[in-house]
């Protein structure tokens, strides 16, 4: 038996990969190869969670572009009074929520800069608490999916409180999950590079972990393809992987509901890291290969994984279906921070359009909610 194959058997008796051989299956070029880790994956996907594809019905609210770092890669971000900057009023969010209520989303996803205006005439947590609370008494029914781990700590560090201060009061305000963001790739070199305002690595998987504690559920993500290398790839998903053994081990009442895999977008980048990169657009069969051997990886732990239909296009989403994720994601609405580093996928997918998309790969589709509990409509027959 070759290297591979004694590595793909491991798989396929449910034995977690070592970080080398994760490395060894992640480093492949053989066409022949690669498609052999591919249909492990999707025969892992198979056996794990079964071949009906979910979605939800949300919508992404970016509620302030204003910022205080400057991450390498984010066309996002603005200066207070700079052109384009813009931070939302609390009627204007309402306003999207309403909307995405009526077009039957169960979850808002809210995120944005590090506004230091969050804290005039307040401390910077009860901005964010009346956000949520405002939402949730308009619409009790909505789950709120908000604030990334960099937000979380930015909220603590602006009114010196701990994290789990922090995420108690946003818990008990009705705040549902955590986006999983701002983690990109977490290996402190890298983040020295792209990032290197924002938190360190430890500081991330400290403040997931918390969140976990204290019964939030959060997601994982990581920003791949641009300076990271293979072995940095494979230490992130170690990373999530023992993030959630941990949250098991400890029976702690919450976890990690799934993995995105989001691909760099260069396009509207800062000059530095764009030409670094050398691209615009993501290499889609190194996406694929990273989203199979994260199946490998994490499947046994996290076993929903979702590509990004916004940076991938809806065609390269569908793909990634065949290599491993069981989730194509949500519907979003609005999806300002990806569109503006100038990803071609656009920034919202009528559930039709979903649900004709997954059965022209033959499989089921089903809605799900934001956490997978509960899968909300009768899936189709393919």
């Amino acid at each position: 038996m070759t290297n591979i194959d004694v590595i793909l058997d491991k798989v396929t008796r449910g034995i977690d990969l070592l970080p080398e051989e994760g490395i060894i299956l992640l480093t492949q070029t053989d066409k022949g190869l690669v498609n052999t880790i591919r249909e492990t994956a999707d025969k892992l996907r198979r056996k794990q969670v079964g071949d009906t594809v979910t979605y939800v019905i949300n919508c992404n609210i970016n509620f302030t572009n204003i910022c205080e770092q400057h991450c390498n890669f984010c066309a996002f971000r603005r200066n207070e009074g700079q052109i384009g900057a813009f931070w939302l009023r609390t009627d204007q969010i309402l306003e999207k929520a309403a909307y995405a209520f009526k077009k039957k989303a169960t979850e808002i996803c809210i995120q944005g800069g590090l506004n230091p205006q969050a804290k005039l005439n307040k401390t910077s947590l009860d901005y964010y608490l009346q956000l949520v609370k405002t939402l949730k008494k308009e619409f009790p029914k909505l789950h709120l999916h908000a604030f990334s781990p960099q937000e979380i700590q930015f909220i603590a560090r602006e009114d010196n409180v701990s994290y789990s201060d922090v995420i108690i009061a946003l818990r008990d305000a009705g705040l549902g999950s955590i986006p999983g963001t701002a983690a990109e790739v977490l290996d402190d070199n890298v983040r020295r590079v792209i990032c290197p305002e924002k938190v360190n690595t430890q500081t991330w998987l400290e403040i997931v972990s918390t969140a976990h504690r204290l019964g939030i559920p959060t997601t994982s993500t990581m920003l791949s393809g641009h300076i990271e290398t293979p072995q940095q790839q494979i230490r992130h998903l170690i990373h999530l992987r023992n993030l959630q053994k941990t949250a098991i081990k400890k029976s702690y009442p919450a976890k990690i509901t799934e993995f995105v895999l989001l691909p760099f977008v260069g396009k509207g980048a800062p000059q530095p890291l764009r030409k670094r990169v050398g691209r615009d657009q993501p290499i889609l069969g190194n996406n694929l290969l990273l989203t199979a051997v994260a199946r490998i990886m994490l499947g046994n732990w996290i076993p929903n994984h979702q590509p990004s239909w916004v940076k991938l296009g809806l065609n390269g989403a569908l793909k990634a279906l065949q290599w491993g994720c069981n989730d194509i994601g949500g519907t979003l609405m609005e999806e300002n921070i990806t569109l503006m580093a100038g990803a071609k996928g656009g920034t919202y997918m009528e559930v039709e359009t979903l649900q004709k998309a997954i059965q022209s790969i033959h499989r089921p589709y089903q809605q799900r909610d934001t956490i997978y509990s509960d899968l909300l409509s009768i899936p189709n027959s393919n």
